[in-house]
């Protein structure tokens, strides 16, 4: 269980739900394999942090085609939609800025594997994007 830091800002009940929202909406379009749609809801240039194999920091910067390359790659083109059960814990550094950890339970094509991640999160005009994402183990794909 991830215990958020006291950051001096308390979202507000309608800042914790937008958030919740989006991730809704973001599994909705993972679950389907929506790609496009999943780069609909993320600013680009979309930083990406991570260790490889060696046990190094890894990071980089995408543009929309390269997000879109690589989460082909990696979701695939299953028949079955992917189930997400998620953990979230939201920190808001401020009304326009979340951090949010993540503790998932994926299932695509039968195989169940657990995930844990955090997304930076910007509002920008009413609406939720992400431009970081953090997890480990994808270093080797970033170079």
């Amino acid at each position: 269980m991830t215990i958020p830091p006291d950051t001096a800002y308390q979202p507000t009940d309608e800042e914790l739900a937008s958030i919740e929202k989006w991730f809704a909406d973001y599994d909705t379009a993972a679950g389907r394999r929506d790609i496009e749609r999943m780069a609909d809801l993320a600013v680009f240039p979309l930083n990406l942090v991570s260790d490889d194999a060696a046990g190094q920091g890894a990071s980089a910067q995408w543009d929309r085609q390269r997000f879109i390359d690589a989460m082909t790659r990696v979701m695939g083109d299953g028949a079955e939609d992917i189930t997400f059960e998620s953990t979230r814990t939201p920190v808001f550094l401020g009304p326009a800025i979340a951090v949010v950890f993540t503790d998932s339970v994926m299932t695509a094509d039968g195989h169940t594997q657990r995930l844990r991640y955090a997304d930076v999160l910007i509002r920008r005009d009413g609406s939720w994007a992400f431009q970081t994402m953090i997890q480990g183990g994808w270093g080797d794909q970033l170079r």
